[in-house]
């Protein structure tokens, strides 16, 4: 018998710098009877899900002990399944985008974005994460990324099988503008087929408080590439088993990864 992995991904709108509406949105979005046919392992939020892509840190930043990560703990309980999305956290004192993922009965893991988006001057209000995370989930090891840390591969890059770090699934939590999202599409099959891995793009829709537009796009890419769940621009939730049988076997069959350049990368 194969061995799958079920993912949910959430597509939807997000009200702006409002995290108490946010979380009762989302909390009716993934009410417990909508899972009777349906037993993910893990239910994946956009970036920023309780109040948009934000530059507001120190007004609407949260500790790992407030309203948004207690949701996700109780969520993660709630419907039996790990549940992940980032959201504006201040740690000894800095602030981060952090992408927080909470299972039943275990310990939280997260993961700061690397990469800040200068851009919209996300670097003069955000501290940058300085280590990569690999996360387990019910043995399947995941790589989590944020945003604009989609346009970086050496840092996304996947380390051989035995290292430390490696991983099946990549999976990209996002704000990411309508107005580049052929840029969005077409890095993530890149990073899939590079890394020989499933990757998971989640981003918003509608429009946010500063006027920019997100049409989502949210989807699931396989390891050679191949767009298999598109949500398009359609609200809602979006289910597919991963086969990780299926990556295994390409894998071996066509090995590419051991022939990969070795680097560092300086923090």
């Amino acid at each position: 018998m194969s061995e799958y992995f079920d993912i949910t991904v959430v597509q939807s709108d997000l009200v702006w710098e409002n995290i108490a509406a946010n979380i009762d949105h989302f909390d009716k979005l993934l009410e417990i009877e909508k899972f009777a046919e349906t037993s993910p392992d893990l239910i994946l939020l956009p970036e920023m899900f309780t109040t948009g892509f934000t530059m507001q840190s120190q007004a609407l930043a949260e500790t790992m002990q407030d309203q948004t990560v207690s949701w996700l703990r109780e969520k993660s309980v709630a419907l039996n399944c790990a549940i992940a999305g980032s959201a504006i956290i201040v740690d000894e004192g800095q602030f981060f985008n952090r992408f927080v993922l909470a299972q039943p009965k275990q310990d939280l893991v997260w993961y700061d974005k690397r990469h800040l988006f200068r851009m919209s001057q996300e670097n003069d209000h955000y501290s940058a994460g300085q280590s990569h995370q690999c996360l387990e989930i019910g043995g399947i090891r995941l790589s989590p990324q944020i945003c604009y840390d989609l346009r970086f591969p050496a840092w996304t890059r996947n380390p051989s099988p035995s290292a430390l770090g490696h991983y099946q699934i990549q999976t990209f939590v996002a704000n990411w503008p309508a107005r580049r999202r052929n840029h969005w599409l077409k890095l993530l099959q890149a990073r899939a087929i590079e890394n020989q891995c499933y990757v998971v793009g989640v981003n918003r829709i509608g429009l946010d408080g500063n006027g920019v537009e997100y049409c989502g796009d949210s989807v699931v890419v396989d390891f050679q590439g191949e767009i298999i769940l598109d949500m398009k621009s359609k609200a809602g939730l979006g289910h597919l088993s991963l086969d990780m049988d299926a990556l295994s076997a390409y894998r071996g069959d066509f090995p590419a990864w051991k022939d990969s350049d070795r680097f560092q990368i300086e923090t």
